[in-house]
């Protein structure tokens, strides 16, 4: 059962990490909303999917804030207890370190498997939805390629630029627009209809103008020429992404990355174990971090908090990298950034560490008690 010691370190860590997830959360979720807004107004993306996009991309990057703020929320809390001379007191009592661990383990559990749950199962199926929302918006006829009615889209290095004044749901075009520089003779099209079709695998798109008239040449030269016609073919450029996506592995089933040999998806899936097991990694140095007495001087414990943090999420990517290219051997995996900082960081507060200070004092003591 939960003791009072127990119940108040953790009642402590669990405020300080609510209040910190929520700012997290919010501020994920205010970036996410300018960049939905943002493509949203250069017709990358239809306003029927703001709100869903926005959603699924908080569900696919909520585990990875999970560590972060627990390791913070873990400083703060006992920092503050630290200012108020309450460590000191526990101390005084006998509750030492272990007792402490202890606590943040009734917190780290279960939010451990939540992360857990958030990475392996929420993340691809998100992943999976923001990719088949990307499709859908290709897909739609008022978002042909990234366009929307009453703008200009230009493509080939803006040697083409094409306009549209309408869209209606039968993917027809009204007062279309069309500037080609393509070649040694621009060529200037306009025409009233038109409309846009696509191949079945939907990787060849193409804007088709009818009855309308062209101008090709240079206005005021003598080769310029000004002709009608009852059909004119533009291809457009295919989504870049449309294919990667279908099998991008953030979007795979964490099972079937399981059953996988491929490097890359084996770096995957450790890169979405890595998430929980990072919450006990930094429970495990976030004590040792914390200055116990006010009279302390925490500066340069502070620096090594700053410094154990950056460090912790930039080996991971680089041990990532390693893995999924070949440089590490397979048997030792992406994770071992995690017990490597671990033991760094113990080993430069051994000095200075509870159990080096009790054994100290208990040498000090046996000595005087010699004959």
């Amino acid at each position: 059962m939960l003791t009072v010691i127990d119940r108040y370190v953790l009642l402590e860590v669990a405020k300080v990490f609510t209040a910190i997830i929520l700012t997290l959360l919010l501020i994920t979720a205010s970036m996410f909303f300018l960049r939905s807004l943002e493509e949203v107004n250069i017709g990358a993306l239809g306003i029927d999917f703001a709100l869903g996009y926005l959603n699924y991309q908080l569900q696919r990057d909520s585990g990875y804030l999970m560590p972060p703020a627990f390791f913070l929320a873990a400083l703060v809390a006992l920092g503050r207890m630290a200012r108020d001379s309450e460590l000191i007191a526990l101390q005084a009592c006998g509750i030492g370190p272990v007792r402490m661990y202890r606590a943040l383990l009734y917190l780290a559990l279960p939010l451990a498997l939540f992360t857990a749950w958030l990475a392996l199962v929420v993340q691809p199926d998100a992943s999976a939805k923001i990719q088949e929302m990307r499709k859908q918006q290709g897909d739609q006829a008022t978002q042909i390629a990234g366009l929307q009615p009453g703008r200009f889209y230009q493509q080939a290095d803006g040697d083409i630029t094409f306009y549209a004044a309408r869209f209606d749901d039968g993917k027809r075009l009204d007062g279309v627009f069309l500037y080609d520089r393509r070649g040694s003779r621009t060529r200037l099209v306009v025409s009233d209809k038109g409309r846009y079709q696509e191949t079945n695998e939907g990787n060849e798109r193409y804007i088709v103008l009818e009855r309308g008239r062209r101008y090709d040449g240079a206005p005021g030269l003598a080769d310029f020429r000004i002709g009608e016609f009852d059909r004119y073919q533009l291809q457009l450029e295919a989504p870049a992404s449309a294919a990667f996506a279908r099998n991008k592995r953030s979007a795979r089933k964490s099972v079937d990355l399981l059953e996988s040999d491929d490097p890359g998806d084996r770096a995957e899936l450790l890169h979405r174990i890595a998430s929980p097991l990072a919450i006990f990694s930094l429970a495990l140095i976030a004590i040792p971090l914390t200055a116990t007495s006010p009279r302390q001087r925490g500066t340069g414990r502070l620096m090594l908090v700053f410094v154990t943090y950056f460090a912790f999420y930039n080996m991971q990517r680089l041990a990532e990298n390693w893995f999924e290219l070949g440089v590490t051997p397979s048997w030792v995996g992406s994770l071992w950034y995690q017990p490597f900082l671990i033991v760094l960081v113990f080993a430069i507060l051994a000095p200075r560490s509870f159990w080096i200070e009790r054994g100290q004092a208990l040498r000090r003591v046996l000595t005087k008690l010699r004959p």
